[in-house]
């Protein structure tokens, strides 16, 4: 199987480049604020594509990944919140295990009613460890998942869970406060996490101005991830996709 999106991913993290990743829930953009938010992408030279959520209600998954597809050529990664999210039309998934739960639907039951239509398909498959973090209220992240999110002031926490995602042979982790979330992932939990990783590190929620960006970037997070904040202020893409280029020309400056 052919693993062009991971080894891009793991391509620009061995040469400490940042990346960022646009998330579109099916059920938040009609087809004109899909249009307006692909033409931002495209401008901001956006990494990657995500397509998912928590909850996905309409039947437009595979629409989405297709019209995706054919408006752009940014990898087109899908974001599952359940077995039933899936478009062959994808370049790859991110295989997510909720390792900071103990919700066991999340760990491994979801994936084996999954597995034999991604086995079929041509779709990249990405094992990836998932935390939740709290983010200071409940979010649909966490009560869809039916599980507790790990403290925000609980770093050593944090870094283990996620050690142990990489030993389970996660080959990256995706630290997420939850969509809308009121708060993203403190610095000193992403510092310790990366600090501690031989893999990538993917952190999302709640990053919904350019200084949170920004303090998620300076902490080590490799790709940051940005959705709900878009949706609300399209300009919040560019502001992201500055910070991220200021961060790759400082690389090419040394």
């Amino acid at each position: 199987m052919k693993r062009k999106v991971l080894n891009s991913i793991l391509s620009g993290t061995e040469g400490a480049k940042k990346s960022l990743a646009v998330l579109i829930d099916p059920d938040d953009l009609d087809e004109s604020g899909l249009v307006q938010c692909l033409n931002r992408c495209i401008e901001n030279t956006v990494d990657y594509i995500f397509v998912g959520g928590s909850l996905v209600t309409s039947n437009s998954m595979h629409e989405v990944v297709s019209f995706i597809k054919s408006y752009t050529n940014i990898p087109c990664v899908l974001f599952p919140g359940n077995a039933i999210q899936i478009s062959a039309d994808a370049d790859a998934i991110l295989f997510l295990s909720l390792i900071s739960g103990r919700n066991p639907e999340l760990l491994i039951g979801q994936h084996v009613v999954a597995a034999p239509v991604l086995k079929k398909s041509k779709i990249e498959v990405i094992p990836t460890g998932y935390m939740l973090v709290n983010s200071g209220r409940p979010t649909s992240a966490s009560y869809m998942s039916n599980s507790q999110p790990l403290p925000n002031d609980k770093p050593s926490l944090a870094a283990s869970t996620a050690l142990a995602g990489e030993m389970l042979g996660m080959r990256l982790i995706y630290m997420d406060a939850g969509s809308g979330a009121d708060e993203p992932i403190s610095q000193k939990i992403i510092r310790q996490v990366k600090s501690n990783l031989g893999v990538p590190l993917i952190v999302g929620g709640g990053l919904n101005t350019k200084e949170k960006v920004k303090r998620a970037l300076d902490a080590g997070a490799d790709i940051v991830v940005i959705g709900n904040g878009v949706q609300k202020n399209l300009d919040l893409m560019t502001e992201a996709s500055d910070i991220i280029q200021m961060f790759n020309e400082t690389l090419n400056v040394n």
